[in-house]
């Protein structure tokens, strides 16, 4: 499979989506951010300085999805009909769970989108308990689910 972002003299260039028909599309993904104990009670009892972290990081999340384009040089900008941010806590990492789901009908997909707002929320809640937890870490980064145009369904096993 050739890799689309590159011409046949191998320079990146913006793919041309103009012959592809407009449909549903869909894609969600997934991440985290795990933290110390004591960084996870200040988040789980709302005692955080900056404010609600999980409010300001949804948010965060939303606004970074619609950024896309301004972020990635070779994403399209998208008009989104959709997106979704979770954020649920989880005391296992202990740490935040982060899922974001995209939706437009265009001409391409919105993994990126996807992505980006799971990766700004996790960004926004760094910011906001670093003064108490500097070596917190952010991973998993992933799409699960992709759904929409040529390529079909894709789901993570």
């Amino acid at each position: 499979m050739a890799l689309t972002h590159f011409d046949s003299k191998g320079d990146a260039h913006m793919v041309d989506v103009s012959e592809k028909a407009a449909t549903s599309r869909v894609a969600t993904a997934r991440g985290h951010i795990s933290m110390a104990r004591e960084s996870f009670d200040i988040i789980e009892q709302g005692r955080a300085k900056k404010g609600d972290v999980l409010a300001v990081a949804r948010l965060a999340g939303i606004m970074g999805a619609k950024k896309t384009a301004d972020l990635i040089p070779l994403c399209h900008p998208l008009a989104l009909s959709k997106v979704a941010v979770d954020l649920t806590l989880d005391p296992d990492l202990p740490g935040v769970q982060i899922e974001a789901t995209v939706r437009t009908t265009g001409q391409t997909g919105v993994e990126m989108e996807a992505l980006t707002a799971v990766s700004t929320a996790a960004l926004t809640v760094y910011d906001m308990v670093k003064a108490v937890d500097k070596a917190m870490q952010i991973g998993g980064i992933r799409v699960v689910l992709k759904e929409g145009g040529k390529s079909g369904r894709y789901e993570a096993t």
